[in-house]
């Protein structure tokens, strides 16, 4: 019983430092991407601003997964908290001084792209340490129930208070990143030490077990092409100002509708988890996911358009809970940071490259062209993967005999590469 208080205790801990942690990237992200538009009024460096928070996690997706599994995953995402403490302060001294400008702003995205690159698979690769894998699914759906309560109050927080000045809602942000890496620093919880030595067969075993397992690779891989094509987040800033013609608050409300949508959905799997049928309803969620960023794309009005973001946010938030459950349950704890570095990188993709690849695409066909275009290449993805994917249409239930997760994490612990070699292997017979 102690046991379980304890580990319930470490769990709410995570839970809400990621509360406070995500709020505060979302008014960061908020205030970047509206005083990027003021600067420059370029669809293209909107785009930008993208693709160079994802090349950093890109280019450390193995040195990253290494680290996660040998270190204590706690401190590694207070430490990348804290880095983004520096981070915000730093926007927020430049703003002050009158010295930001579109490069200043595009460091910072390189900064906030390295750090999240070590952040993302240790926040990921830490949850399964602090719940059992038979309550996995719906201890995920609960976090990101929280999650998207911080994804609806952080833009909407961070559209308000910009309003008071960029500088401000940096210096904001920064109090709450300060304040979950504090919360980081209190979690305790038992993980064995992942002690054998950096080699290029260890760095890669997270690759190469996404590859070799079907089920695995085409989750993610899903949503890294449905979310690249679909997503419109990096064009916001033109809908708001250009399209629906709204202030700085009505971007943040905009970017916060479908976090609002993910939230019911999220509240919903929570109370009801997804039992049977996992891979069709995944690739359902992610086609409806592509007709809602259609309707969101052809309308002209606010809340038509917050309803279709808020449809989006609901059916990414059914394909997160599966993915995430999927990936998390059918990899052993010894190679969770490694295959969850990978995963981030997909992750990564889909959301900061997807921004980049919006920007793009506007400057050619203009916002609505871009998301229209998106729309239809989703719907077309979800169809392609029922056909090139067939193991995970077929996937049934979440959890089934021989799942990674239904080992203890200490028994996966340490069995060096021939354990690595036997997952890779077994992952390749499915």
């Amino acid at each position: 019983m102690a046991t379980s208080l304890r580990e319930c205790r470490a769990f709410l801990r995570l839970w809400v430092a990621r509360l406070a942690g995500t709020a505060a990237a979302q008014m960061l992200m908020v205030a970047v991407g509206w005083q990027m538009y003021d600067l420059t009024g370029s669809a293209w460096d909107l785009g930008l601003v993208g693709l160079l928070q994802f090349a950093p996690a890109l280019a450390l997706v193995l040195v990253a997964g290494h680290v996660v599994d040998r270190h204590r995953r706690s401190r590694i995402l207070a430490l990348c908290l804290a880095a983004q403490v520096v981070v915000a302060l730093a926007l927020a001294a430049a703003t002050a001084r009158g010295a930001i400008t579109r490069e200043v702003l595009f460091a910072a995205a390189v900064a906030l792209g390295t750090v999240r690159a070590f952040q993302m698979p240790a926040q990921q690769a830490l949850t399964p340490l602090l719940v059992p894998p038979a309550l996995l699914a719906r201890a995920l759906a609960f976090s990101s129930a929280g999650l998207q309560a911080a994804i609806v109050a952080g833009p909407a927080l961070g559209g308000l208070v910009y309003l008071a000045g960029p500088a401000t809602t940096y210096a904001v942000g920064g109090a709450f990143f300060a304040f979950a890496a504090g919360l980081c620093l209190t979690i305790r919880y038992a993980q064995a030490p992942h002690l054998e030595p950096v080699s290029w067969p260890r760095l890669l075993a997270g690759v190469h077990y996404v590859a070799g397992n079907k089920v695995v690779l085409g989750a993610i891989s899903l949503d890294l092409f449905a979310v690249l094509l679909g997503g419109a987040t990096a064009l916001l800033p033109m809908f708001a100002k250009d399209i629906l013609h709204t202030d700085a608050f009505g971007l943040g409300v905009l970017r916060g509708a479908p976090a609002l949508g993910a939230l019911f959905m999220s509240l919903t799997l929570t109370r009801w988890p997804v039992r049977r049928h996992a891979g069709r309803t995944l690739l359902a969620a992610v086609a409806v996911y592509g007709l809602a960023t259609l309707a969101f794309g052809l309308s002209t009005d606010f809340w038509l358009s917050m309803a279709a973001l808020a449809v989006t946010g609901a059916a990414d938030m059914i394909s997160v809970v599966i993915r995430q459950s999927l990936v998390q349950l059918e990899t052993p704890d010894a190679m969770r940071g490694r295959v969850s570095a990978v995963n981030s990188v997909f992750i990564g993709a889909s959301n900061q490259l997807g921004e980049f690849e919006s920007g793009a695409t506007a400057a050619w066909l203009g916002p609505v062209g871009s998301v229209v275009l998106g729309g239809l290449g989703t719907i077309v993805v979800a169809a392609l993967w029922l056909r090139l994917f067939p193991a995970l249409a077929r996937r049934d239930a979440l959890i089934q005999p021989g799942t990674a997760a239904l080992a203890s994490p200490a028994a996966n612990v340490g069995r060096g590469d021939k354990a690595e070699e036997r997952a890779g292997a077994a992952a390749r017979g499915r």
